[in-house]
C-alpha cells in the first residue's frame, strides 16, 4: 500500500505494527553512479523478539539529514528512480557470515508483486511476510536493487557500520550461500522501518544525530544507549531509532522526510544540536529556534505526543562554540521550548565535572581524539535515562 509524502501518518495508520529493531536506517547519503547498475545487499539484524513473526517493511525514498556541507546529500532530498528486483527475509543464523539458513528465505512482496519500481520521494509499504526466527539468531534481510539511470538513485546510511552487512554485484537476492558477497563498509542499505505485528506497544521515537544512532560503538554489539534503553524498557515499547550521522536540528525543522518519521511517536526523545553548532555553524539562538519549531510541528501533528528534550551532549567544543553549547543547555534546562514535556539532561551524564562540563569524560570517548560516546557511555546514559524516565520528573 503506497502512501504519498504529504501524509504524515505513514506509520501510525498501521497501528498493529511495532518497530522490530533498535538499529537506525535513517538516510544521510544517496547513491550516485555514472552508469546504471544492479546490486544486492544482505544485512544481519538483531530483532527485539524472535519466534514466528509477521514482518512488514516501510520505506521512504528520501534523504533524511544533510551529509557534511550538503554537496553530496541534503536533508529532504528525494531519491531517484530505482527498482527493487527482489527482497527476502530469512533466518541468518547465530553468526552473520554472509549466508542464510537453507530453506528459510521468505519473499517480501509489494501489492502482491515480487518487484517494485520506486519513484522519487515515494513512500510505500511491503506486504506482510511471516518468518520463524530461531531464538538467538539474526534476521537476514536481502534485496537486489537496480538503478534505471546514471546519477543519483537510492538513499542510504554512510556512517560506520553498526551491524554486519554484505553486498554483491548482480541479482543474488535469492542466493542462500555467501558466494559472491563481500563485507560492506559505510554502506547500510535498508528499508526505513522494519515492523512486526504487535498490538499495543507504545511508540517511542529517538530523534538525533550519530550520538543517538550509536556511531563508533561495537559492530553487532547493540551497546549504544538507544539499544540499551530499549532493552531496559522491555518489549511493550516499540523503539524506532532514527538517529542519523551528521544530522542537525535544522534538517528536521525544514519539515521534510525526517520530521515525518519523528511524527510517528507517542513519545519523541530529541537529542540534537552538536552538528548544528559544529559543522552547521548555527548560533545558539538559531538552534533553539529550530528545536522550538520541531516541537511545535510534532505537537500540531499529535497534540497528545510527549516531547522529551535532551540537552546537547558534550563534544569537546572550544571558544565560541563552547559558549554557544553552554548557553543552549542553560536555556533547555531553565526555559525549554514551549511544548516540551520533560527534559533529560544527557549532557550531565557524559560531561566532566565543572568547570569542564563542555568536555566528555575520557572513559566515554570512542577514541583518544573521538568524542563520540562509546559502549560504556551507552550503558551510563541508559541507566540514567531509565531512572529518570521511571521517576516522572
Amino acid at each position: 500500500m503506497s502512501n504519498p509524502m504529504d501524509q504524515d501518518n505513514v506509520i501510525l495508520n498501521q497501528k498493529d505494527y511495532s518497530s522490530a529493531t533498535v538499529l537506525s536506517s535513517a538516510a544521510n547519503y544517496i547513491m550516485n553512479k555514472e552508469k546504471p547498475f544492479t546490486h544486492t545487499f544482505r544485512t544481519y539484524i538483531r530483532l527485539r523478539e524472535t519466534g514466528v513473526l509477521n514482518l512488514r517493511l516501510w520505506h521512504s525514498n528520501n534523504v533524511d539529514s544533510t551529509w557534511d556541507q550538503g554537496v553530496e546529500a541534503k536533508g529532504s532530498e528525494p531519491g531517484g528512480d530505482w527498482v527493487i528486483e527482489a527482497a527476502y527475509v530469512a533466518d541468518g543464523g547465530q553468526e552473520p557470515q554472509g549466508q542464510v539458513i537453507p530453506g528459510t528465505q521468505v519473499a517480501v512482496t509489494f501489492d502482491g508483486e515480487s518487484s517494485k519500481a520506486v519513484t522519487p520521494g515515494e513512500t510505500f509499504w511491503s506486504d506482510e511476510a511471516e518468518l520463524d526466527l530461531a531464538e538467538g539468531h539474526y534476521l537476514a534481510f536481502t534485496w537486489t536493487i537496480r538503478t534505471q539511470h546514471p546519477g543519483k538513485s537510492y538513499p542510504f546510511n554512510v556512517e560506520g557500520m553498526l551491524v554486519t552487512a554484505y553486498d554483491a554485484p548482480g541479482d543474488l537476492a535469492d542466493r542462500e550461500s555467501a558466494e559472491g558477497f563481500a563485507g560492506s563498509d559505510n554502506l547500510l542499505v535498508l528499508p526505513s522501518y522494519i515492523g512486526y505485528r504487535k498490538k499495543g506497544a507504545r511508540r517511542l521515537v529517538f530523534l538525533g544525530d550519530s550520538i543517538t544512532q550509536g556511531v563508533r560503538t561495537a559492530k553487532d554489539g547493540y551497546e549504544y544507549w538507544a539499544a540499551r534503553i530499549a532493552e531496559g524498557l522491555g518489549k511493550e515499547y516499540g523503539l524506532w531509532n532514527i538517529g542519523s550521522g551528521w544530522g542537525r536540528a535544522y534538517d528536521v525543522a525544514a519539515g521534510g522526510s525526517w520530521l515525518k518519521k519523528a511524527k510517528q511517536g507517542d513519545e519523541v526523545l530529541i537529542v540534537l544540536g552538536v552538528n548544528d553548532l559544529d559543522i552547521g555553524n548555527r548560533t545558539a539562538d538559531e538552534l533553539l529556534r529550530d528545536l522550538a519549531a520541531i516541537i511545535v510541528a510534532l505537537k500540531e501533528a499529535n497534540p497528545e505526543v510527549s516531547i522529551l528534550l535532551g540537552t546537547v551532549p558534550p563534544f569537546n567544543f572550544q571558544a565560541e562554540k563552547e559558549q554557544a553549547w553552554r548557553y543552549v543547555n542553560r536555556e533547555i534546562l531553565s526555559r525549554p521550548p514551549a511544548g516540551t514535556d520533560r527534559v533529560f539532561d544527557i549532557a550531565s551524564v557524559l560531561s566532566m565535572p565543572a568547570p569542564h562540563e563542555h568536555l566528555i569524560r575520557p572513559e566515554y570517548m570512542s577514541g583518544a581524539e573521538d568524542p563520540h560516546p562509546n559502549g560504556i557511555a551507552g550503558q551510563a546514559v541508559a541507566d540514567a535515562f531509565l531512572n529518570w524516565y521511571g521517576s516522572g520528573i
